[in-house]
């Protein structure tokens, strides 16, 4: 076995996970807070990451606009609670379900009304960029060599980026009177108003926090691609969940670490497992994990396992 090939894969994939590390923390976030799961998490981060793509083009630089376009994502997935899932889940918690695959078809056709459905920058005439702006050095001398394996400083960032929010979250779940409530709340949203929480406050931030986190995934993603389209985030929203799944869906750190290792998982095998997995079947093994983990421990790696008294 080639060891600097075993190594190189072994990066890709790390790197891979960080994106859907990413993803998972936002289902996380949303889960810890309300109890619920966005199955529409992919499509906020990606209305957010044409924003960014926007704000670029109007000149503004791309560590600004990612800011700006984590604002975005924080407005579409607060209103997105407050208009939508609230008064919904209070009639029936599984309509929600339905609600956010609807929210799902709908962002994605605002994105293509709005910007087309072609892949963006593109070479028509008024796109002044070349690429989707990367936060990170991305040239093809942004690199070095480590025991035959190239390692690029665009990945490295993004495995820290990944590791400084999770860094942050941990501190806003364990140290924070506010992290605290969003736990209570989702343990039992009565209690926690009878407790004097702002439940409503609570979930309105959840979603709002959980879409800005995943916008940082889809410019991160959009960076690695070197462009936009309508379906950059849908199998990256499949990996993200069953990372969520493995790692534990009330765990960011199980976030983080089942985002890595199916990123690894998938380099992985499509790597020495070719002639069987290809392209095409890469998002059935992200399914396969999920079936797995939900049959053998449901609340994943990490989760909390729930205890009912009868």
């Amino acid at each position: 076995m080639d060891f600097s090939l075993l190594l190189q894969r072994v990066i890709d994939g790390i790197s891979q996970g960080s994106v859907y590390a990413l993803i998972a923390l936002g289902l996380v976030i949303i889960y810890r807070g309300t109890g619920h799961l966005n199955f529409a998490q992919g499509e906020m981060a990606l209305f957010a990451t044409y924003c960014v793509y926007q704000f670029g083009e109007w000149g503004i630089p791309v560590w600004i606009a990612l800011f700006m376009g984590m604002g975005v994502g924080f407005v579409v997935g607060a209103v997105s609670e407050v208009t939508l899932i609230r008064p919904i889940s209070k009639k029936s918690p599984f309509a929600v379900f339905i609600v956010t695959l609807g929210l799902f078809t709908f962002l994605n056709w605002l994105d293509g009304a709005i910007w087309g459905n072609q892949q963006l920058p593109n070479s028509g005439v008024g796109s002044k960029q070349q690429s989707f702006p990367d936060l990170f050095p991305a040239d093809p001398e942004d690199q070095f060599n480590f025991l035959g394996a190239s390692i690029r400083y665009e990945r490295i960032g993004i495995l820290l980026l990944v590791l400084v929010i999770t860094g942050l979250l941990f501190l806003l779940f364990n140290k924070t009177k506010f992290g605290l409530a969003m736990r209570a709340v989702a343990s039992n949203t009565e209690s926690a108003k009878l407790a004097g929480i702002r439940t409503n406050l609570v979930l309105m931030v959840s979603w709002g926090l959980a879409a800005a986190i995943g916008a940082v995934g889809g410019v991160v993603m959009g960076g690695l691609n070197n462009s936009v389209g309508l379906g950059l985030m849908f199998s990256i929203f499949i990996y993200g969940s069953a990372a969520a799944t493995l790692g534990g869906f009330d765990s960011p750190g199980g976030a983080v670490v089942g985002g890595l290792a199916i990123g690894l998982i998938e380099n992985l095998s499509s790597g020495y497992a070719q002639k069987w997995i290809g392209q095409e079947l890469k998002l059935a093994v992200a399914l396969a994990i999920i079936v797995a983990v939900l049959l053998v421990k449901p609340s994943g790696l990490f989760g909390t396992e729930k205890v009912e008294r009868v």
